[in-house]
């Protein structure tokens, strides 16, 4: 039996880092999930080994995202959480960047949010329950140089959050953004040996995704930031 207040959950953006974390805890817990990506070959060894349900999307379209929920609703019932993990990055300097890529990058980041958090909000609304949680980075709070797309895109998500936040909440609804405040331990990715836990462990990100979704909500968070013990603020 879960011991959380929440029974079916959508992640979209999924991957074998934050989102492999997010999925084996939240099965753990017996809460059916669907994991949502461009590419859903990658997610197969999640899907052997979680039992998750992996369903394409382009989180850029309105369109694909209602159609992801519509799929999910028929699925699992009508997700009362979801996570947004997908963004989109282009570097170089501002004089040199091709304006297409960065308004894709930004349609990812920022518009693809957007679209999840509106078909979340048609689902939770009605039935007073729910939680959606935005998965930001350093960049929604600083951009860095040759960055610029990738700080648009997370400062918007970072806005929508806060509006979303103060929307939904007295509706019931537990609307949180997380500012991962330094690199995602991965396997091709390991810490140096003179520097153990200098980036986020996955598990450990995962531990505080949950610990939210337990809130009460008379206590809520609506932001928190996470970093290694030796990342700089």
């Amino acid at each position: 039996m879960s011991t959380l207040p929440y029974r079916s959950a959508l992640i979209i953006g999924a991957g074998p880092g934050i989102s492999g974390a997010l999925t084996r805890r939240l099965r753990a817990e017996n809460i059916p999930v669907v994991i949502a990506a461009r590419n859903i070959d990658k997610l197969s060894a999640l899907v052997d080994e979680t039992g998750a349900i992996a369903l394409p999307v382009d989180a850029s379209e309105a369109g694909e995202i209602e159609a992801l929920f519509a799929e999910t609703d028929a699925r699992i019932g009508a997700p009362e959480i979801v996570i947004y993990n997908a963004s989109g990055r282009v570097r170089g300097p501002i004089a040199e960047l091709d304006a297409a890529e960065v308004g894709k990058a930004l349609a990812v980041t920022a518009l693809g949010a957007f679209y999840t958090v509106q078909q979340a909000a048609k689902r939770m609304v009605p039935a007073a329950k729910g939680a959606i949680l935005l998965t930001g980075a350093t960049a929604g709070v600083k951009g860095f140089a040759l960055s610029a797309p990738f700080a648009m895109g997370k400062f918007a998500l970072r806005g929508l959050a806060q509006s979303a936040a103060r929307e939904l909440m007295p509706k019931g609804i537990h609307v949180a953004h997380f500012v991962i405040d330094g690199g995602v331990r991965a396997a091709h990715r390991a810490d140096p040996a003179d520097a153990p836990d200098s980036t986020l462990d996955p598990d450990a990100i995962a531990q505080s995704y949950i610990d939210v979704l337990r809130q009460h909500r008379s206590a809520w968070t609506s932001e928190i930031e996470l970093r290694p013990w030796v990342e700089k603020f």
